[in-house]
C-alpha cells in the first residue's frame, strides 16, 4: 500500500516526491538582504531530511516591504545569494521555492531607515502603533511590477517555483480586508475592488515567469479579524486566484494581531485542517493545509480524509530536519516532535535574534554544531534524568563515548513531566518520550533508582561527570507554610495531592498560572462531550460555552509584582493570560502574602489587608539549584560539568541547550 504521505504530486509541470512542503517562515538569518552560509546550511540539511518541497522567505520586493533580516529578491545584485541557496535545496534532492511578500502597514520605520511604511489606508497598526502612508494609484502600479521583477529573479536564479504571500494580515491582506483598506478607487469599495491588487500581481507575476513556471498562493483560510474579511470571501478568492492561473494554494490562518492563537501548544494539532477543506471543495489546484501538523499519522490522515493535498510542516522541520525520511522509512517514534513552545523561533525575532529551536540545538547552527567523533572514547556519567541530563547522554554518546545516564526516581523527564501537565501543555510530555527515544537510539546505558554518591564516585570513577541534578521548589518563609493544607505546585501538577474548593495559588510565575489553570478546568466539559451536546442541540453553544470554561473551583493566584506570568515566552504568555481571564482565575498582582491560617491567606495590597477563603493553597514562588555533588566531584579530581537547573533555574529551552553543549565539547 502507498504510503499518502509519499505519494509523489504535480503543480504545474512540477512533479514533487511527496506531500511534505515546508513553508516559509522568517528565520532572520539573511545579511543585509543577502543569503547568508548559515541559511545555505539550514535549509539543505532539510533538504537532506527529504522534505517534498522548501519554500524560503519571505523574500523582499522592495526596501519598504521588509527589513535587512529578510532575504532580499528587489535587486539583482541578491540574485547570486539566492542561487545558491537554490543549488542547496536542489542538489540534496528537494524542490524550492521563494516567498514573494511585501509587509505594507506591519513594517516599522525603525527598520526602514525611518520610511513611513506603506497601507492603502492610513489606519494605525496595532503591532507597530505607527500610521502608514495611503498609496496613490501609481504606487501600486508600481509595487506590483515589483513582485513581477522579484519573480522573475526568482526563476534566474535557479528555484522551481514562486510564492506569493497573500495573507497574515500584510499588504495583499490589507487590500482584501475592510478593516484596513478603506478606499473608494478600483482598489476599494466592495470585495471586487478590495481583491483587485492581489489579482493583478498574479496576473503581473504569471506574465513575468510564464505559463509553465510553478506558481503558487499562501492565504488566510481565516483571518480570525472581527470585522473584517469572512471565511466564505476568502473561499471566493481562492477560486479567483485558481481561475488567474494560481498552481497551488498554501493555506495558514489568522493575522499577527489576531487574538485567536495559531502556532502555540494549547493549539490543537491539526485543528485548522478545516479551512483547507473548505477551500479545496472550491477549486482544482492542489491545496496545502497548514498549522500545528508535527506528525506523519495526522498528516496523513489529512490527506487521505480530503482535507487537503499536501501538508505544510514548518517548525516540525526546524524541531527535526529527518522528519520526512524517518516517517517515509517507517521510522514515526524515532521523530522529535516540535512541541509549539515558539521560545526559539518566534519569540527570537522580536529579540532581532535568529532562530533558533528548543528541541534541536542545531537548528541554526548545523555547521558550528556539528558532533564530530571524539578521539578517545571516554566513560562518562551523567547525573540525572530530566532534559538537561538526556540532552547531555545524547549528544555525549553520538560523540563516540561510553556514556550511563543515572536517575534517582522511577521515570525520565525531570520537570518536562509537569510542564506537560495542564491543559494544553500535552506536547511536553512528548518531548519526554522523545527525548527518551533518542536517549536508547543513541546507545547511552540508563540506570533508574539510582544513587550517585560519594562512595558511587569512587568506585566508578568516571573520567567525565555531567551533573543535571535539576532543582527543588522553594518553601517561603511565611507564617503557616506548614500547615496541612498547603502543598507545592509541583505536587498539584503530578495529581499527588487533594486540593479543596477555594484556592489560593502563592505565585503568578509561569509555573503559578499553569497551575491556576489546570485547577481551573476542573468540573468543565471535554471536548469530546461539547461534541455530544451540540450535536444533539441538548445545550445552546452560549451554555456550552460556559460550562467549557466554568469549572468546580474557585482559584485565586496571588503575586507580588505587577504583572503576571513574566517569565512565560512573549507568543505564548497573551495566550495564557486571556485563559487566566476566560476560565474565572481571580488575581491579585502586587501583593504579598503576610501570613496563612486554616481558613484563609493573608495578603497586603500597599496599606491595604486581605483576607481570602481558602481550603488548600498552592505554592508556587520558585526554584532553587539542586547540586548535591558538585564538592564531591571537586574533591574526587573528576572533570566534570553542571547543566540545566542544578546551575540556575530557567527554561527547558536552556536546559536543553546547555546538556546539548555540555555532551559535545566532552573529549
Amino acid at each position: 500500500m502507498i504510503d499518502p504521505l509519499f505519494e509523489p504530486i504535480t503543480i504545474n509541470r512540477m512533479v514533487v516526491k511527496n506531500r511534505i512542503f515546508m513553508p516559509a517562515m522568517h528565520m532572520n538569518m539573511a545579511g543585509n538582504y543577502a543569503v547568508s552560509d548559515r541559511l545555505v546550511d539550514f535549509y539543505a540539511e532539510r533538504a537532506r531530511g527529504g522534505a517534498g518541497m522548501i519554500t524560503v522567505g519571505y523574500a523582499t520586493v522592495d526596501e519598504l516591504s521588509g527589513n535587512p533580516g529578510n532575504i532580499g529578491a528587489h535587486n539583482d545584485i541578491y540574485i547570486p545569494g539566492l542561487a545558491r541557496l537554490a543549488t542547496a535545496i536542489r542538489d540534496n534532492g528537494t524542490r524550492s521555492s521563494v516567498q514573494l511578500n511585501h509587509a505594507g502597514r506591519y513594517n516599522h520605520s525603525m527598520l526602514t531607515g525611518g520610511r513611513q511604511p506603506v497601507a492603502p489606508s492610513p489606519i494605525p497598526s496595532r503591532l507597530t502603533r505607527e500610521t502608514p502612508h495611503e498609496l496613490e494609484p501609481a504606487e501600486i502600479g508600481e509595487i506590483i511590477q515589483r513582485f513581477a521583477q522579484a519573480a522573475a529573479r526568482v526563476k534566474r536564479a535557479g528555484f522551481d517555483a514562486v510564492e506569493i504571500l497573500s495573507g497574515t494580515g500584510y499588504l495583499i491582506s490589507q487590500f482584501i480586508s475592510p478593516l484596513t483598506n478603506k478606499r473608494q478607487d478600483r482598489y476599494g469599495g466592495d470585495f471586487e475592488g478590495r481583491i483587485r491588487f492581489g489579482l493583478e500581481i498574479i496576473a503581473a507575476v504569471r506574465a513575468a515567469v510564464g505559463a509553465e513556471f510553478p506558481l503558487l498562493v499562501r492565504m488566510n483560510g481565516n483571518e480570525f479579524m472581527a470585522g473584517g474579511t469572512t471565511r466564505t470571501e476568502l473561499q471566493e478568492y481562492a477560486a479567483r486566484l485558481a481561475a488567474a492561473g494560481v498552481d497551488a494554494l498554501c493555506i495558514n490562518v489568522g493575522w499577527h494581531e489576531a487574538q485567536v492563537p495559531q502556532i502555540v501548544t494549547e493549539v490543537p494539532r491539526g485543528v485548522f485542517g478545516y479551512l483547507a477543506r473548505g477551500i479545496k471543495e472550491r477549486v482544482s489546484i492542489p491545496v496545502i493545509a497548514s498549522h500545528r501538523i508535527n506528525d506523519p499519522e495526522l498528516a496523513r490522515e489529512m490527506i487521505t480524509d480530503g482535507l487537503c493535498d499536501m501538508v505544510a510542516i514548518g517548525r516540525a522541520l526546524i524541531a527535526d530536519p529527518y522528519f520526512p525520511e524517518k516517517a517515509r522509512s517507517g521510522r514515526d517514534r524515532d521523530i522529535v516532535h516540535c512541541v509549539a513552545c515558539a521560545q526559539g523561533c518566534f519569540d527570537n525575532l522580536f529579540k532581532m535574534k535568529a532562530v533558533e529551536c528548543l528541541c534541536n540545538p542545531r537548528a541554526g547552527y548545523e555547521r558550528s554544531r556539528a558532533i564530530a567523533k571524539a578521539d578517545i572514547p571516554l566513560a562518562v556519567t551523567v547525573v540525572g534524568g530530566g532534559a538537561a541530563g538526556m540532552s547531555a547522554a545524547i549528544s555525549a554518546a553520538e560523540r563516540g563515548h561510553r556514556v550511563t545516564l543515572h536517575e534517582s526516581g522511577g521515570h525520565l523527564g525531570g520537570q518536562l513531566l509537569l510542564a506537560g501537565a495542564p491543559p494544553g501543555r500535552g506536547e511536553f510530555l512528548e518531548l519526554a518520550a522523545n527525548l527518551k527515544r533518542q536517549l536508547e537510539l543513541s546507545g547511552a546505558a540508563v540506570v533508574l533508582h539510582s544513587t550517585v554518591d560519594d562512595r558511587f564516585l569512587q568506585d566508578s570513577r568516571p573520567e567525565a561527570l555531567i551533573l543535571a541534578t535539576g532543582g527543588r521548589p522553594i518553601r517561603p518563609l511565611i507564617a503557616g507554610a506548614e500547615l496541612p493544607h498547603v502543598v507545592q505546585a509541583w505536587n498539584v501538577l503530578t495529581d499527588n495531592v487533594v486540593i479543596g474548593r477555594r484556592v489560593v495559588i502563592i505565585g503568578g510565575g509561569a509555573v503559578g498560572i499553569e497551575t491556576a489553570l489546570l485547577l481551573a478546568e476542573k468540573g468543565t466539559l471535554s471536548g469530546e462531550a461539547i461534541k455530544f451536546l451540540l450535536v444533539h442541540g441538548a445545550e445552546s453553544p452560549e451554555d456550552l460555552y460556559g460550562l467549557a470554561t466554568r469549572g468546580s473551583k474557585d482559584v485565586t493566584v496571588v503575586e507580588m509584582l505587577d504583572e503576571l506570568g513574566t517569565n512565560f515566552g512573549k507568543s505564548t504568555r497573551w495566550g495564557m493570560m486571556q485563559d487566566v481571564e476566560r476560565y474565572g482565575v481571580k488575581t491579585r498582582a502586587t501583593a504579598k502574602v503576610v501570613g496563612i491560617t486554616a481558613d484563609y491567606v493573608r495578603i497586603e495590597c500597599g496599606d491595604r489587608t486581605e483576607d481570602i477563603p481558602a481550603d488548600s493553597v498552592v505554592l508556587a514562588v520558585g526554584t532553587r539549584a539542586h547540586n548535591p555533588l558538585q564538592n564531591l566531584a571537586i574533591a574526587s579530581g573528576i572533570p566534570f560539568r553542571v547543566v540545566g537547573d542544578a546551575v540556575q533555574p530557567a527554561m527547558v529551552f536552556d536546559a536543553i541547550h546547555q546538556g546539548f553543549t555540555a555532551g559535545r565539547e566532552i573529549g
